[in-house]
Parts: structure tokens; sequence; C-alpha cells
């Protein structure tokens, strides 16, 4: 038999492709992927936003209904950094967002998460997210971005004790930690529960508006793991296997090694076990992990990333300024602990923003959005 050549290949490799985004995704023309603007004429009784604009394509008027159901659009991700509570500024943003959200659409009630389908979120990025999108009647979130930033403000004490200080803080915290440990595990505790308890029940990672994934370490399997209905497996349909309390969830994200104890997490079904802590220093970047997800996940049925919108909003991890090699030579092991996790925390965020935008890059770069605040302290 003759052997086939790369043109019979790439042809076929291209029929497929036509045949696949026609009938199996409903595309007109496989040539334009872009949304267009829909025409609120075929709607009367909906009221648009911009994210219905965003997140569909023009319908045929004889076949409104069906159009909508068989168009594809864009997968909406919010990525929140991970940090200690200099990531405040994050969530004074976000509180930023939502106004100008209720600005642009006309809608007084108009929240962030309308306008996004995912929210993944490591460290103090971890509890804006469990915060953002929880709900106790699965029609409106119970917190309001300005609600979520004032309220770390004020109870930002509970959370980091000594203010949120850097590696050397943290060492001096575990060299003299004697009981303080116990003291600042059970402040949180009581903290996390009273905020994600409503109506006498703990709410949970199935009581949020839209699917949220929360990266943790969990230190009995030594592998990171997400906090999410699905758990570490984005293609299994949310089950109490991996349904998990947002307030143990909101502990771990809080909690700095040295200073608060470990948190053994249960499942509500009793049959996932782990032993967690913050991921916030070693994965300070969850947005990556959260499109890997996406695109594994049977719901969204996206092609690549031309599919997803990705808002990554953070704090640079810098550290305390610059220094120079006199400076630095002959410092000690407790002189690099405090630069030691900035270092870490920084160059992994500003790897996984490189590695990001190089794959939207290749055909939609406008689609991956980094915000972040470059501060020296």
């Amino acid at each position: 038999m003759p052997e086939t050549s790369i043109d019979t290949n790439k042809l076929s490799y291209e029929i497929f492709s036509i045949l696949e985004r026609k009938f199996l995704f409903g595309y007109d023309d496989y040539k334009v992927w872009l949304p267009k603007q829909i025409s609120p004429c075929f709607y009367p009784n909906i009221e648009f936003t911009p994210s219905a604009t965003l997140l569909m394509s023009t319908p045929s008027p004889d076949n409104s209904v069906n159009s909508i159901k068989n168009q594809r659009g864009k997968v909406c991700i919010l990525s929140l950094d991970g940090s200690d509570m200099r990531n405040i500024l994050t969530g004074m943003a976000l509180a930023y967002l939502d106004h100008a959200l209720k600005e642009k659409s006309g809608t007084s009630d108009a929240r962030i998460t309308d306008y996004f389908d995912v929210a993944t979120g490591t460290g103090i990025g971890g509890i804006f997210t469990a915060t953002l999108f929880a709900t106790n009647d699965n029609s409106r979130p119970i917190f309001r971005a300005e609600d979520t930033w004032r309220f770390l403000a004020e109870q930002g004490k509970k959370i980091y004790r000594s203010g949120s200080g850097g590696g050397a803080v943290i060492l001096k915290r575990i060299l003299k930690r004697g009981g303080s440990i116990g003291t600042t595990t059970a402040g949180l505790e009581e903290l996390m529960k009273e905020v994600f308890t409503k109506s006498g029940r703990s709410l949970t990672l199935n009581d949020t508006m839209k699917p949220v994934q929360i990266a943790c370490y969990d230190m009995s399997s030594t592998a990171p793991f997400l906090f999410s209905p699905a758990g570490a497996r984005a293609d299994e349909p949310g089950t109490d296997n991996f349904d998990l309390r947002l307030c143990e969830v909101s502990r771990v994200m809080s909690a700095e090694l040295g200073v608060s104890e470990p948190v053994n997490m249960l499942s509500t079904d009793g049959a996932t076990k782990c032993v967690t802590i913050n991921r916030g220093r070693a994965m300070s970047n969850p947005t990556a992990a959260a499109i890997m997800q996406v695109m594994h996940d049977k719901e969204f049925l996206v092609r690549g990333v031309e599919d997803i919108l990705v808002l990554s909003l953070g704090m640079s991890q810098h550290l305390e300024g610059s220094y120079g090699y006199e400076q630095v030579r002959g410092w000690k092991a407790n002189q690099w602990a405090g630069p030691r996790p900035h270092i870490a925390g920084d160059g992994h965020s500003d790897t996984v923003d490189q590695a990001v935008a190089m794959t939207f890059g290749y055909c939609c770069s406008n689609m991956y959005v980094l915000i972040q605040v470059s501060t020296y302290y």
C-alpha cells in the first residue's frame, strides 16, 4: 500500500475539524471563532448584560431558542492570586469592578458572579473566592465585593496577629510560638465558622453560585489539591465525596505555617480526608490549574484557550526592596528567611503568567488579562 502523504493527513484533519465545529458545536462558519453582538430584538423578555453579549453569538430569528443552546461562547475564569494581607488590594479592585459592572449594566443588583463561570484562588485570594461566590439559597451571593475586603481588613489581626510581615517575622513566630499556635487556630476557626454558617447550616463547596477551585497542599498525599465539588478530577460530576465546608477551606487559606495548625479536612460524607496547609506560598498563581480544570471539564466542552477568557488579579510578592551583592554575600540562614518565601512565590507566579500569556498569545492574546500590583514594603 502507498504511504499516506502529509497533505492527505492534513486534509483529513481539516475536514474532521470542520465537521466537528459545524455539527458538534453548532458553528455556522468554521473560520470565525469570535462571538458576535447579540441583537436584543429576538429576546423581548430578557435583560441583557455585558456578559450575555460576550458569552452568546448572534441567533437566528426563526429558531432563537435552539440557536442559544447550540452556540458556544467564552468560559470566563476569575483567578485571584495568593499572598498575605497585602493582597487586600485585590479585594479593593474587586469592589471597584463590582461597582463598574453595576454602572455599565444599569442593574443595581449586578454581581461579579453574574459575569464569571469559574472562580479560582489561593491564600487570601482563596478567601475572596469563597466569600464572593458563597450562597445560601442558590439565587444570590451572600456577600458583596465591598464587604469582603472590609471584613478582612477589620478581622486581619485574627488571621495575621502580628501583621502581614515576611519570612523573617514568620521565623520569629516559629521560634517563639509557645502556646500561640493553638490560640491563633482557635481564633481562625471561630471566625470562619461565623462567616460561613447561615440559618444554622454550615455552607459547603456546593453552596456557591458558580464552580470554585481553591488550591491547597495535602500533607497526607504530599501533593497539591484543588478544593472543588469534583475534587482533584474536573471530569467527574460534583459529589459529596469532595464536598468540603467553606469555613474549613477558608481556614486553610488563612493559615500560616508555624503560626496555625494544619487543617484535618473531612468531606460531608466522610469519604475524603486530607491534612491540608495553605498553598499560597508554593502556588501563588492558580490560573494555569483553573484553565486545565476547565479544559478537562465535560460541562464546558472547550476546544482550547480560544474558548476561554481569564481575568487574573493579584499582588506581586516582591522583595522588601532590592539588594546588592555586597549586602547579601555574607547573609546567614536567618537573614535569608525574609526574602526566601517571596522569591519562591513571585518566581512561581511570574512563571505561570509567562506560560499562560504565551499560550493565549498564539491565537487570542486579548483573552488573558493580568492585573497585578507591584509594591515594595
